[in-house]
């Protein structure tokens, strides 16, 4: 997924040719920027081709990476692709060779229909539910297909390119009588209707809200529980109020003007969020950054991993009903706040990075700053060690708990800390480096059972993994010196220096362009993933050749890790499962977007 690192020329020819000898000619195989090997599939031989990259293939693509769709029929840009107006596309990860391969499936007719795929990979139940609510693609054998995202009364697909994708594109709302009852009557529950069977004994259930407000579900989250006595015997989450239209808002925003929007995905990870979006517009438009902004981009990233770390060990502890911790690690996380406004202005939400590089350079006095922030955190974690991972309730309420194997984590699309805690030594920092991660020194933690506490053992070395890393870019950060500029000078990533915009009027129309249209990016598409705080965090962009993104996929961590709490949850108790809630991690921002 992260190009030439990811994927090399001959293992994408390896795996093309093993489909096409398979598959026959209803296997054609596309060229895509990313490098990752992309072939389309049959719809009549789709599912069976998805069965045996997962089980027949030498390359075993074990996790159902990501699953969206492309509404394709205002696009103008696609030689060499069969004809669809839709496609679904499916994207696998195989750990045994770290290979990804791309399957796309053609679809036609208003109303398109595929075969589900949750009989090969549980983790697409989601998927294909927010494909279906999202773009209509109905897919036949679901064992639950209903909305996901937005109401269930919703009129329409907003993905699809005819929906509207700004509030003035729509008439006024307006809520009649009549339409009040209907929402009214849709919010009745009906057990069935979320696929909750009923009880086997003469009694029923007992059916709990936990939430959508309660402080362990981390914000708006619901989770339909039914309780057998004190016993979870089924837990449903019900997701989707923080729903924004983050993906509908890259179709619409400029290249450059979408940045501040992918802030907001995972709000507590900064301009971890802004990576990847910006790797994958790097691919499309060929631009290649300088070791300065490499470094300076790890070393925000690393950052910005150890302050989100921090506030999910304060919480963490909170859940458990320890309240001092959190009050600790949020002091800690505005001494990390104070570098970041120094060097970005901003504090969350920075939008920092840019296409091409960063906004800025550093400041003076940047590595004074960080230099303070390393020597300070370690006797704060010392402290938070005793109190937290040693004390006895803290192991009580987590050992064993929450537990899946290896092998069960792979089938749910786990990734980052959560299948590190299984004991799997993978981080795509390592296996897979991208921005110069390559170039520095650092351990991957691992725990050997997957359980609540094995998550936080992870979590919390992760902290000084990180900051390990950061010590090594304020030790060795290239200095801006020509040819280390922190902005590419390649016209797509930036207009022409405001200092000769005066000398001929066609340098001040290009800038004036530059900045109020933004960068044309050629046509194709790209992908590329990176280590988030909560696991890997991805964007699949395809460009028509125009100045906004034609489709921007948001592959988020937290979405795949909120639909294992079921699976987790079964047989334990409501206490057992806010404990499972604070390990995992999540965001709501992130699940939703």
């Amino acid at each position: 997924m992260n190009g030439p690192a990811a994927m090399n020329e001959n293992t994408g020819k390896t795996v093309i040719s093993e489909l096409m000898g398979k598959f026959g000619s209803a296997a054609t195989p596309q060229e895509t920027r990313d490098g990752v090997p992309t072939v389309w599939i049959e719809k009549g031989r789709a599912h069976e081709a998805l069965r045996y990259l997962k089980t027949g293939s030498e390359s075993r693509f074990r996790m159902l990476y990501d699953l969206t769709a492309i509404d394709e029929r205002v696009r103008a840009n696609r030689a060499g692709q069969p004809e669809s107006d839709f496609t679904v596309v499916y994207h696998l990860l195989s750990y045994d060779k770290n290979e990804d391969v791309r399957i796309k499936v053609a679809l036609k007719g208003d109303s398109p229909e595929a075969r589900s795929v949750t009989d090969i990979w549980p983790a697409a139940n989601w998927y294909e539910r927010e494909v279906w609510d999202m773009f209509g693609v109905r897919f036949d054998g679901h064992p639950n297909l209903r909305r996901i995202l937005m109401p269930p009364t919703w009129k329409g697909h907003p993905l699809r390119k005819d929906h509207p994708a700004r509030a003035t594109e729509m008439g006024p709302f307006r809520l009649p009588d009549e339409r009040s009852e209907e929402e009214q009557m849709a919010l009745k529950f009906h057990p069935e209707e979320w696929g909750i069977k009923p009880g086997v004994r003469e009694a029923d259930y007992m059916f709990l809200n936990l939430g959508p407000h309660h402080p362990g579900t981390h914000g708006l989250l619901r989770i339909i529980l039914a309780l057998d006595g004190e016993e979870i015997v089924d837990a449903v989450p019900d997701i989707g109020f923080h729903h924004r239209g983050a993906e509908k808002m890259g179709e619409r925003q400029s290249w450059h003007t979408y940045i501040p929007y992918t802030d907001r995905i995972d709000y507590l990870a900064g301009v971890l969020n802004n990576l990847p979006y910006v790797l994958a517009v790097e691919k499309l438009a060929g631009i290649e950054v300088g070791d300065r902004v490499k470094v300076i981009r790890v070393m925000l990233s690393e950052l910005f991993r150890i302050e989100s770390h921090l506030v999910w060990y304060g919480t963490f502890a909170q859940d458990l009903g320890a309240l001092s911790p959190v009050f600790y690690t949020f002091y800690d996380r505005e001494r990390m706040f104070e570098i970041i406004e120094a060097v970005c202005g901003g504090r969350m939400h920075p939008s920092w990075f840019r296409i091409g590089g960063v906004a800025q350079d550093l400041p003076r006095g940047w590595d004074g700053l960080v230099k303070n922030f390393l020597d300070w955190l370690p006797h704060r974690l010392a402290e938070y060690d005793r109190i937290i991972m040693k004390n006895k309730m803290f192991k009580v309420r987590t050992q064993g708990v929450g537990a899946y194997t290896l092998d069960e984590a792979m089938e749910w699309g786990v990734t980052g800390p959560n299948l590190r805690a299984c004991g799997f030594e993978w981080d795509w920092r390592k296996k897979r480096p991208y921005s110069g991660y390559e170039w520095f020194d650092f351990e991957v933690p691992t725990a050997p059972v997957g359980d609540c506490y094995g998550r936080a053992v992870v979590r919390v070395e992760e902290i000084r993994q990180s900051m390990r890393i950061v010590r090594q870019c304020m030790e060795n950060m290239p200095p801006p010196a020509p040819g280390r500029e922190y902005k590419s000078r390649r016209p797509l990533a930036a207009p022409p220096l405001k200092e000769k915009t005066m000398l001929d009027i066609e340098t001040l129309i290009n800038h004036f362009l530059g900045v109020s249209w933004g960068p044309v990016i050629p046509p194709g598409e790209a992908a590329v993933g990176v280590e988030a705080a909560k696991g890997n965090n991805s964007y699949y962009l395809v460009s028509d050749g125009g100045t906004a993104s034609y489709r921007t996929r948001i592959r988020t961590p937290s979405f795949p890790h909120m639909q294992t709490i079921p699976f987790l949850s079964r047989g334990l108790t409501i206490p057992d499962l806010i404990a499972i809630l604070g390990s995992i991690d999540f965001i709501l921002a992130d699940i939703d977007r």
